[in-house]
């Protein structure tokens, strides 16, 4: 029995050692989860992946400004049928029966042409028909011909593209970099989650060991009648009580971990344990320095200008579509056939052809006149819209530069008031157990401490929140004095 007993505590003695030593303990700091969140965090990656989608955006732009060559072909293309034939014999039509097969080629270079919105192209084509009624093979070949179409009187997208495809990918640069503050932000919110939490146990566990230990006591005082029994029950209750949030914390310890190990992309194998920071930055920042930089840097203020560049489009849009539109088309280029390849190629004859298209409204019931007003009436909005939202981001940041720079006088009050709770704890305890002062004092100095601890961490968390809140807005390293950059080719990889 004794062997038996032996061998199951030393079973449950190293089982839990295992356990322990199969999970990796990282002590982390503030700036640690800052770095983590930025490489690992998913909210990071999907501002990864939203600036690629932005970046391929515009390379596609710039691809619609550069030469396209391609090629193009039919093969085979067979027809049997009765066709319609004009006999200049007879002067008749005729019904001939088909049997052809055809195959078709064509390479040709074409160039977007901004200014104008046309496009100008450059080709050769060639074709190899076999009429099987006949028993004839014949080559019909276009060495060359330059063609031009170019919108009259319309709306020239390339021209607004140009305009706006540039704004849209600086604005998608400069959000990458706001996004990425804005993890930041979310990181140092999840530390200091955790990071009450911890101090939240560690308060749990003193109280209770605290708790504890007078309760034994007062049940010696109790017996020797120096104490009445509502001050032995109460102590019991504080003890228990103790007991209680001591469970919670515990339990309240592992969710806000488990969060964070999430946000950084860690498994269950890993266990986290925070250090909380003991100083803050000298920091205060001038408020319009930063509203010039916030105006320069914010991509907001571009987003706003790229609503209303968007709302002038369509206005010139609706007002092209209402009036008089017109097309012109032009060809001129070489064409020959011969059933010989080579002749195919050596005595081609010119052509030329001009087609000019006409669309004019003549009576649309006010459609195009009302679609016109409707984009001057958004473009008037947008108008408004944006200076309404330059005024609100000013006072806000403005606002927000007076909270960051109260703060850190708020940092300073609360661990102040941190050590004076606890010392004041310490004393009340000492005069409690000599029997100088009762338990309700005893238990005010107690509530007083565990408040001022978590004081003291949720101004922590206030002031790194109004600092990334800082950078996010100015796009601006404060400390290091310089704007906020990073290597945007690397994102692409």
């Amino acid at each position: 029995m004794k062997k038996l007993l032996l061998s199951l505590a030393l079973v449950l003695f190293i089982l839990p050692s295992q356990d322990i030593k199969a999970q990796e303990l990282k002590r982390l700091t503030l700036d640690d989860v800052i770095k983590l969140s930025e490489e690992q965090s998913p909210n990071a990656l999907m501002a990864k992946h939203r600036f690629r989608a932005s970046y391929w955006q515009f390379r596609t732009f710039k691809a619609e400004y550069r030469p396209s060559l391609t090629l193009t072909g039919t093969t085979p293309n067979y027809s049997t049928a009765f066709e319609r034939v004009w006999n200049s014999n007879t002067s008749q039509w005729e019904y001939r029966s088909t049997n052809v097969l055809r195959n078709i080629g064509s390479l040709s270079l074409s160039q977007n042409i901004g200014l104008t919105g046309g496009t100008i192209s450059l080709s050769s084509d060639l074709t190899l028909e076999n009429n099987f009624e006949n028993d004839e093979r014949n080559y019909i070949t276009a060495p060359i011909s330059i063609g031009l179409n170019q919108p009259l009187f319309r709306y020239n997208s390339l021209r607004w593209q140009k305009k706006t495809e540039p704004l849209k990918y600086e604005t998608a640069k400069r959000t990458y970099l706001s996004d990425i503050e804005m993890v930041h932000a979310q990181a140092v919110n999840y530390f200091f989650q955790l990071a009450l939490a911890q101090s939240n146990k560690q308060i749990a566990d003193m109280n209770f060991a605290n708790a504890d230990t007078l309760y034994e006591i007062a049940k010696g005082r109790y017996e020797l009648g120096t104490i009445a029994e509502n001050e032995l029950l109460e102590l019991q209750l504080s003890w228990l009580n103790t007991a209680t949030a001591r469970k919670d914390a515990e339990i309240n310890l592992r969710d806000r971990e488990i969060r964070l190990k999430s946000f950084l992309g860690f498994n269950e194998n890993v266990r986290l344990e925070l250090i909380i920071p003991s100083t803050i930055p000298e920091l205060q920042v001038n408020s319009q320095e930063v509203l010039e930089m916030a105006l320069a840097n914010n991509p907001q203020m571009l987003t706003q200008q790229l609503n209303v560049l968007n709302a002038q489009s369509n206005v010139a849009q609706a007002k092209a579509e209402k009036g008089l539109n017109a097309n012109l088309i032009a060809s001129f280029g070489m064409r020959d056939q011969d059933p010989s390849f080579p002749l195919a190629y050596r005595n081609s004859n010119q052509q030329q052809n001009i087609r000019v298209g006409l669309t004019l409204p003549i009576l649309d019931w006010g459609l195009g006149r009302g679609r016109y007003q409707m984009a001057k009436s958004s473009l008037e909005l947008a108008q408004v819209t944006a200076d309404q939202a330059l005024i609100d981001f000013e006072q806000n940041l403005i606002l927000d530069v007076e909270q960051f720079n109260l703060q850190k006088e708020q940092v300073k009050v609360a661990a102040k008031s941190d050590t004076v709770a606890m010392r004041m704890y310490e004393v009340t305890k000492q005069r409690f157990l000599i029997g100088k002062i009762a338990i309700l004092e005893l238990n005010n100095a107690d509530t007083k401490k565990d408040q001022n601890r978590r004081a003291y961490i949720q101004q922590l968390q206030n002031y790194w929140n109004y600092f990334y809140n800082l950078r996010s807005l100015a796009l601006y390293d404060f400390l290091n004095r310089k704007p906020l950059e990073t290597e945007y080719e690397k994102l692409l990889e």
